[in-house]
């Protein structure tokens, strides 16, 4: 293809200064962005409605660059159609604090909806996101005004449909029949082993065509004419997400590496750069070269965006006149902000007199609680609601014959689930929340550690936290879960003690608007503190508090989280019994606690007493950072087994009897 039209120029802007980007690195992807080039040139140039002036653009289309690795291909649209994104920066690619990195990541570089680079999370997020567009698109879209109507469009690679987070996601989303899902698919035949055939020989449309996906294609993906024909096409399918089959050649135009596994990650070289350049008909021996036509062609963006913006502003001032209940309503949702008193349902949901209950029982009461007042809370469960307790009564179902519900159904699918509730914070105008069993997070790491990353709120349930679940023995029972989680950086998890704790890990959760958390809530019945001989659980947002103490200047301190606070707490008075003075310490959460002043913490935890004991149903790993060099870390070091809550309580030795004994050995120990 040699450089006759604007467009073929346009398409060889994109191409070099991806691989000039890669080359002065000296690390990167080219391949992609070479062959990729053609199809998301079309994309952004005659269709893509975005406005490079205004990145959060509340009705943009979306797009979502799945295989993030050929993040130098974005940066380059990114910057050639206006946005805050500097040729400078494309030259700091890879570096250091530079807004181009590696892989694209969310809130670093305008213009860019979501971190990607895990290979099929970025296909989940976009199922997310169009789930969030017709959810916001039936609760406010009157006659006359359509304010939410936009696309969600994806680049996905080879490696992205291997993955089976992909599988999942495109379940569902054919299932939900989401008809404004254009994905187009990069069908190149390289990965980095080489050829695809080696481990993905399917029938890629076959599958999809049985997901209840609209299929178009194979086409030719390098012919601009071809792909604007098909994305023409999967626009006029409505009640079916599209995926464009796009065959491509990985490294065009490269005449060593073209079609090869070597133009996947590693720089050209010097020479094959002249060579390519040669090829193509590029005529330009300096990198980073940008010809004045491609970026006058290529800024058009920016008074297309503009008009596209004021068009629809207008529009929106007219809704707000003639509908200013759901104006009010929609413009709270979009902003992500609580509404004012949202917090007072929550007000005396539960009280000391209460039978015991279960904190899963607790979350879905306070969650019923919340969905009274705060619009834009939504979610669901892998198939569990009934068991982790977060149906949302009387809310309606999301499904495609009513999307106008606030509960999803994710299926038995808990990693598409996580990557889904990320797409769908990602699109704004929803605070997402999944549900499952703790156990179940090790399919949910991926997309939990891409929210602590990108920096968003989703709330993810975690139920039958422990042990305490019983007879369903070990393969449902979490030992070192909860210390996975506490592990991620950005994330808090909050694991309460009783009912009372729960309904202030809520609070937490609603607020933190720019972190995912994380509520671990049990199965089994707990008691609930009466907070009039304690402290109030309100203390809960510090992370860790003094809930008694049989004196202000105590012996032993114990502590611990969630089920097992009020057995620290029976240890604690059987002590007090013995003529010792203890205090106990809820610790629900140690992100919170860590974030609080060291004046704080050393007061909950005074570092002259070292004499200190730990209670929790998990492997004892992280709770020496508390107990110290003298203390004693009661966990499990081993897995579960089947039987009775209290008996395996009884057997593990996770006891009041055992905190007193190891109590006193220190304290034996101390005065010998």
């Amino acid at each position: 293809m040699g450089t006759n039209t604007i467009d073929d120029l346009c398409i060889n802007t994109i191409r070099f200064l991806a691989v000039d980007a890669v080359q002065k690195a000296n690390s990167g992807h080219p391949g992609t962005p070479m062959g990729a080039a053609p199809m998301a040139y079309v994309l952004w140039d005659r269709f893509l409605k975005h406005n490079p002036s205004d990145p959060k653009w509340p009705d943009r289309d979306r797009f979502v660059l799945s295989p993030g690795h050929a993040s130098a291909m974005l940066y380059a649209l990114l910057h050639l159609t206006g946005y805050d994104l500097p040729l400078d920066e494309i030259k700091r690619f890879r570096q250091w604090e530079s807004k181009t990195p590696g892989h694209t990541e969310y809130g670093l570089t305008p213009g860019v909806e979501a971190t990607t680079g895990p290979l099929g999370q970025g296909f989940a997020n976009g199922v997310g996101m169009a789930i969030a567009e017709r959810w916001l698109a039936e609760h406010y879209n009157q006659p006359g005004y359509e304010i939410i109507n936009h696309y969600t469009y994806a680049i996905v690679s080879d490696g992205d449909l291997e993955e089976g987070v992909s599988s999942e996601a495109a379940s569902l989303a054919g299932t939900l029949r989401l008809g404004k899902i254009i994905y187009l698919y990069d069908d190149n035949d390289i990965s980095i082993e080489g050829n695809t055939d080696i481990a993905f020989a399917e029938n890629v449309a076959q599958r999809f065509q049985a997901y209840g996906w609209h299929v178009i294609g194979p086409i030719d993906g390098m012919d601009t004419s071809a792909v604007e024909s098909a994305i023409r096409m999967a626009q006029s399918e409505t009640s079916r997400p599209s995926l464009i089959v796009c065959r491509t050649i990985i490294g065009y135009g490269s005449p060593h590496k073209a079609g090869t596994a070597a133009a996947h990650g590693e720089p050209l070289g010097e020479e094959e750069i002249r060579l390519t350049k040669e090829r193509l008909a590029w005529p330009y021996d300096e990198p980073f070269t940008v010809p004045p036509e491609s970026l006058a062609h290529f800024r058009q963006a920016q008074e297309r965006g503009k008009l596209w913006q004021e068009q629809w502003q207008a529009k929106l001032e007219e809704y707000r006149q003639a509908h200013p209940d759901e104006y009010q309503k929609l413009e709270v949702d979009l902003c992500g902000d609580l509404p004012e008193g949202w917090d007072s349902a929550l007000t005396d949901l539960f009280s000391a007199a209460d039978k015991p209950v279960a904190t899963r029982e607790a979350s879905g009461r306070a969650m019923n609680a919340i969905s009274k007042t705060v619009h834009a809370f939504t979610g669901g469960s892998a198939d569990l609601a009934p068991s982790t307790k977060t149906l949302l009564k009387d809310h309606g179902h999301y499904g495609f014959e009513e999307y106008y519900g606030h509960n999803m159904h994710f299926g038995v699918r808990e990693h598409a689930m996580g990557a889904i509730a990320n797409g769908m914070s990602l699109h704004g105008g929803i605070i997402p929340y999944t549900g499952t069993f703790l156990i179940f997070y090790d399919y949910m790491r991926p997309p939990i550690r891409l929210a602590a990353l990108m920096g968003i709120r989703v709330i993810y349930i975690f139920t039958h936290d422990s042990i305490g679940l019983g007879e369903d023995g070990p393969t449902h029972q979490p030992i070192e879960q909860l210390m996975g989680l506490r592990s991620v950086p950005n994330l808090v998890t909050i694991r309460p003690a009783d009912a009372t704790e729960t309904v202030e890990a809520w609070k937490v959760a609603l607020e933190r608007r720019n972190a995912p958390t994380a509520l671990v809530l049990s199965r089994q019945n707990l008691p609930i503190l009466d907070r009039t001989t304690l402290s109030s659980a309100r203390s809960l947002r510090h992370g860790g508090y003094i809930l008694w103490e049989a004196s202000a200047t105590p012996d032993v301190i114990l502590m611990s989280s969630g089920s097992e606070v009020h057995i620290a707490l029976d240890a604690g008075r059987q002590l007090q019994g013995k003529g010792i003075a203890a205090r106990v310490v809820s610790l629900p959460s140690w992100e919170l606690f860590e974030a609080q002043t060291s004046e704080y913490r050393n007061q909950v935890l005074p570092p002259e007493i070292r004499a200190r004991v730990s209670l929790e149903a998990g492997i004892p790993l992280g709770w020496e950072r508390y107990v110290g060099l003298d203390g004693v870390v009661v966990g499990i070091p081993r897995f579960g087994a089947s039987a009775p809550a209290s008996v395996v309580y009884e057997k593990l030795g996770l006891t009041a009897e055992r905190m007193v004994k190891e109590a006193l050995g220190l304290l034996q120990g101390r005065n010998t």
